[in-house]
């Protein structure tokens, strides 16, 4: 595995130093660096040119600016971060150099030119914001930032940061690692994002599902020809995309969290700084979304915890009201018995009638065999026949006729 060292200095490269001598108040050109011409905006340029001729829009005119006073005043000075745009459209490139004009003098002390020596910037002034954009990135995952926040601020910052135009997604795993899902990508049109969420992993879907599939990056310089976008290759073309490099995302333990993608209008061929921005993200977005999967499964854990404990207290108010309903019962149960005996003691004493007294209003001659009590104090004798449909009607309703068997009289009748 490469160092992350080794990754930044593939990402910022080796500054361009710019050399010229310029003589006289024209400030032709006695030497250069070919840098210098590139700089100026006219690699056409050669020694023996003043700078005059190179026309009113030279592109390094804020580079160029100080020499008239520095010719003036004879004495040196030395410009921060200048910046000079380079190219047109979309080949438009910003570039930033710390500059010195250092005036010569002949022998008189007389100024005679001016020497000009810049360092290019560029690299550094991108590599502190990178890891000021980095250090960002961390600290919303380190205080627990939502995943498709931090992944669009990341998708975000390559596209800002990247010298060329690029567009980047960031599709997720699912739990199986069997397809892709969408999880960030600001710059590519909706209808493609739709189209290609949910994708399968495997040889053959693209530069991301293959990548996913083999584990190891895949780059696709030219979608148009190549054989892996065959399936998705109009899908492309109406978003206008020319190239796509894709990165696995892994845990690790080696399990696929998602993919890392690049794309690009143009086909086009990874440098050294591509790849290395690739890995610093890459890298990036696995700790994201690893992150992201402990929080939502200690999430999980604690809500399973949390029913868990509801259903307990739910079981433990059960069974104290079961408990109380019980206990009530018992208590009823109790007062119920012994009013039943002393209703059954007060009615003992009650006189035996020669006739059933349970006959209703039409009267009954069979014998009166069995006394019949409430608990509210009522009795009366009865034959078997009404004295067991009193029984049968009439709420706790019971047989009181202990001097002749009660009970027991009736079930060996």
């Amino acid at each position: 595995m490469r160092s992350t060292r080794g990754d930044l200095r593939d990402l910022f490269g080796q500054s361009v130093a710019v050399f010229a001598s310029l003589a006289g108040p024209a400030h032709v050109v006695e030497a250069a660096t070919p840098a210098f011409f590139a700089v100026i905006g006219d690699e056409r340029a050669g020694i023996g040119t003043p700078l005059a001729e190179l026309g009113p829009d030279l592109a390094g005119r804020s580079l160029l600016a100080p020499l008239d006073r520095v010719h003036r005043s004879a004495e040196s000075h030395i410009e921060r971060d200048v910046r000079v745009v380079r190219g047109v459209g979309a080949h438009e490139q910003e570039t930033f150099f710390d500059v010195t004009y250092e005036p010569r003098r002949d022998a008189n002390g007389d100024v005679t030119g001016i020497l000009v020596i810049g360092v290019e910037t560029t690299q550094v002034r991108h590599a502190q914001q990178l890891m000021a954009e980095h250090r960002a990135l961390l600290e919303q995952i380190a205080r627990q930032a939502p995943l498709g926040e931090v992944l669009d601020g990341m998708a975000r910052c390559i596209e800002n940061l990247a010298p060329q135009e690029v567009l980047v997604s960031v599709l997720l795993a699912d739990s199986d690692g069997t397809r892709l899902r969408h999880g960030a990508a600001p710059s590519l049109p909706d209808f493609y994002n739709q189209a290609i969420d949910g994708i399968t992993t495997g040889e053959g879907i693209g530069s991301c599902g293959t990548a996913a599939h083999r584990r190891e990056p895949v780059i696709v310089t030219d979608i148009a020809t190549d054989p892996l976008w065959d399936d998705f290759r109009e899908l492309a073309g109406r978003a206008g995309l020319g190239a796509c490099w894709s990165t696995p995302i892994l845990a690790r333990d080696g399990s696929l969290l998602g993919t890392f993608a690049m794309y690009h209008r143009i086909p086009r061929v990874p440098q050294d700084s591509d790849l290395a921005l690739t890995r610093v993200f890459a890298g990036t977005a696995a700790l994201a979304i690893e992150r992201h999967h402990s929080e939502q499964a200690r999430q999980s854990a604690e809500a399973h915890a949390e029913a868990a404990r509801a259903e307990l207290a739910r079981a433990v108010r059960a069974e104290q009201q079961l408990r109380a309903e019980a206990e009530l019962r018992a208590t009823a149960a109790t007062a119920l018995a012994a009013q039943m005996r002393a209703a059954a003691a007060t009615h003992a004493s009650a006189p035996h009638p020669k006739h059933c007294q349970l006959g209703g209003s039409h009267g009954c001659t069979a014998p009166a065999e069995l006394k019949v009590a409430d608990p509210w104090g009522d009795s009366a004798w009865g034959c078997l026949a009404h004295a067991e449909e009193a029984i049968l009607n009439v709420r706790s309703a019971f047989i009181a006729d202990e001097d002749l068997g009660g009970l027991a009289a009736y079930l060996n009748r």
